[in-house]
């Protein structure tokens, strides 16, 4: 009798345990969900997101490039520079902000675009995100890990030189309020000042692809294809 109650007792014990067990797991799954949500960290979907940052200076051509990867790839684009200037025409608190830092020449603090870019992330269905003009400076990138709780899994930089992106920018007639000589020649020096060690930083992780920015925009995407395609063999895209 003391056996069988014994091993009745230890199965009662063992069934107990595990669901207690279970209902801890649940917890804490849920209570790790709510305090990364609280810090701003992006909860995780079904994969784990793959990021593309896209660097380059105005008029380099990486717009038209990140519409060709989206459509050959299934990118989702998120362009730093339509999310600030969407902000801009909302009307909100930062739009006015946005707008005089923007006229200026200067960069946008980044607490405000990583907010802009986090929002379409989670708002997304996608988990492949092409961050077009993004980050700009060592700053943006420190507060992208921070905030979002990840890093990108390649960097394009299109290399163009001056005179060509001056020239791309001054023809393009989009009526950007930034498309104008004084502001392009701001912006120009901001980003060789402020984005080339970004650049380099991602150089030393070997998570840099330099593009030759010139000539066609299939002959520049020949240049891209290769790299996503390597990817895409991976099980990570």
């Amino acid at each position: 009798m003391w056996r069988r109650v014994a091993s009745l007792s230890s199965s009662i014990s063992s069934s107990f345990l595990a669901q207690t067990a279970s209902r801890l797991n649940t917890w804490e799954s849920l209570t790790t969900g709510i305090a990364q949500q609280a810090k701003g960290v992006i909860a995780p979907k079904e994969k784990t997101p793959f990021i593309t940052f896209v660097l380059g200076g105005p008029g380099s051509g990486k717009g038209t490039q990140c519409i060709k990867i989206v459509e050959t790839f299934g990118f989702a684009h998120l362009s730093a520079g339509d999310l600030l200037r969407r902000e801009i025409a909302s009307k909100s608190a930062d739009g006015a902000m946005i707008l005089n830092t923007i006229k200026e020449g200067k960069i946008v603090p980044s607490q405000v675009t990583v907010k802009l870019i986090q929002k379409e992330m989670e708002l997304s269905d996608n988990h492949k995100f092409l961050i077009d003009g993004f980050p700009r400076t060592e700053e943006n990138r420190v507060s992208f890990e921070q905030i979002i709780g990840v890093e990108p899994n390649v960097v394009l930089f299109f290399d163009c030189p001056e005179e060509e992106m001056v020239k791309r920018v001054l023809n393009r007639n989009e009526g950007r309020v930034d498309d104008n000589l004084e502001t392009i020649k701001k912006r120009l020096t901001v980003f060789q000042a402020l984005s080339l060690p970004v650049i380099n930083y991602y150089s030393e992780k070997g998570k840099l692809y330099t593009i030759k920015a010139i000539g066609t925009e299939d002959e520049i995407f020949e240049q891209v294809r290769p790299i996503f395609a390597a990817f895409e063999k991976r099980p990570s895209l």
